[in-house]
């Protein structure tokens, strides 16, 4: 079976760190473009941080930008996405989603997505910001 399991979220203080986990089974990473994904009580999915698998170019929301950090680490079959200083504010869901290698941007893969661009996601963590 195929699926996607994201890992490390819970709750962290202001300036704190926090680093997630999308594992695979079913399937080798190696070859899917990895998408992170978070979504706020009452809103729209949007699109936090990318990594292509071709050349591995990255790209961030600029909220997050210079704050958060994706990675592959292909020897565990994951995509890490580390966070530092998140913002406080509601409970936010976190997904990994991962769709075949194409020639989409890795901007677009974030920014002009449609979920059924992407194969597979995750069950979601949720993180909470709160002193």
């Amino acid at each position: 079976q195929v699926h996607l399991v994201e890992s490390g979220g819970g709750l962290v203080q202001p300036g704190g760190s926090l680093r997630l986990s999308c594992a695979a089974s079913g399937f080798t990473l190696d070859y899917y473009d990895i998408g992170w994904f978070r979504q706020a009580p009452g809103k729209d999915r949007e699109g936090v941080s990318c990594i292509s698998s071709s050349d591995g170019s990255t790209y961030y929301a600029s909220s997050v930008k210079g704050r958060f950090t994706i990675s592959r680490d292909n020897a565990k079959n994951t995509v890490n996405m580390q966070m530092t200083s998140p913002k406080p504010g509601n409970t936010v869901v976190y997904y990994c989603a991962a769709r075949p290698w194409g020639i989409t941007s890795v901007q677009a893969m974030c920014v002009n997505w449609r979920p059924s661009e992407y194969n597979h996601w995750g069950q979601g963590t949720q993180i909470t910001v709160s002193s």
